[in-house]
């Protein structure tokens, strides 16, 4: 049974998602309206996920998955007690045909308690990869950083 998996941090890079998921084929590109990207985490680790925006936008890319892959990936996100799985109806473009379709996809997103933190910089640096593959604004990434790094010093 295949899934569409909607990524929008380090499953970007296609060559770490390949030899994550060696079967998944990148489906199309969209913008998730109404969420930002923030890092959060825990002490081993700060990561991307989304949280409830008005106004924010997300750029992502849309997997197509199989089972196997989201076993993989279950694993990798360390669902359920990480991250969870969210159902999002969004708008995507195709690759292939260039064509805009509606599409049902899921998205892990990290527990709201999680704490707000600083990624490493071979994550931020895995981010960025993918963000240059698909030609997505990296300004939004280096906002999130900012932003996050700023929450990050303020609670201490």
């Amino acid at each position: 049974m295949k899934r569409l998996y909607i990524a929008y941090g380090s499953n970007l890079n296609v060559r770490q998602m390949k030899t994550r998921c060696p079967n998944a084929k990148i489906l199309g590109t969209a913008k998730l309206k109404g969420w930002e990207l923030l890092f959060k985490g825990s002490e081993s680790g700060s990561y991307l996920t989304i949280e409830k925006k008005e106004n924010g936008i997300v750029p992502v890319a849309i997997w197509e998955i199989g089972e196997t892959d989201e076993k993989t990936l279950d694993r990798y996100e360390g669902y359920p007690n990480f991250y969870y799985k969210k159902d999002i109806k969004l708008e995507c473009d195709e690759i292939c045909s260039g064509k805009q379709c509606v599409i049902n996809a899921f998205a892990y997103i990290m527990h709201e308690e999680r704490q707000i933190g600083v990624p490493s910089l071979f994550y931020l640096s895995t981010c960025f990869d993918g963000y240059d593959t698909f030609c997505f604004d990296k300004q939004i990434l280096v906002d999130a950083y900012h932003k996050s790094k700023e929450l990050y010093e303020n609670d201490r």
